[in-house]
């Protein structure tokens, strides 16, 4: 069971982390909103790489994670687990506040503004501060592996 569980949080990780790093090109060499298809077309993987690869991804990752600190007791007195915790909740609350969500708006404005049914002016205001989200979410989640490798001697958690 722990290797099934190791298993799943690295594939996990190995998602997330090419999901964000995907996300952060296609934010960066997305056309402007003038170019309403290219724009909406870009905009629309976006949404479906944050839906399809980097959610998923995201909770294996955090599901196995949890699971294999519960039942490795090893792990409950060890500092460096605790904060990989902490910083991989804040993966998860910054992914889905600060990308997927505005990731999924910004797709279906695009798409209505396209169709004609809304207007294009405001359209790519986010693009900025979603690479932003996922810049600072790529290091955190580096950050987490790092510490999973390294395993640093933080003050342990007394019984």
């Amino acid at each position: 069971m722990r290797r099934l569980l190791k298993f799943l949080h690295t594939i996990g990780a190995i998602g997330l982390m090419g999901a964000m790093a995907t996300l952060i090109m296609l934010a960066i060499v997305a056309p402007p909103a003038a170019q309403l298809p290219a724009y909406a077309a870009v905009r629309g993987a976006m949404s479906a790489i944050a839906t399809w690869l980097l959610l998923p991804s995201l909770g294996v990752t955090l599901v196995a994670g949890l699971v294999a600190m519960a039942m490795g007791r090893a792990f409950h007195n060890a500092g460096w687990a605790w904060v990989k915790l902490l910083s991989g909740v804040l993966v998860f609350e910054g992914s889905l506040q600060g990308i997927i969500g505005p990731l999924r708006q910004e797709a279906e404005r695009s798409a209505a503004a396209l169709a004609g049914n809304g207007a294009a002016a405001g359209l790519a205001g986010t693009l900025g501060p979603e690479r932003n989200t996922l810049i600072v979410l790529i290091l955190v989640a580096t950050l987490n592996v790092a510490l999973g490798v390294w395993r640093p001697r933080l003050t342990s958690i007394p019984d």
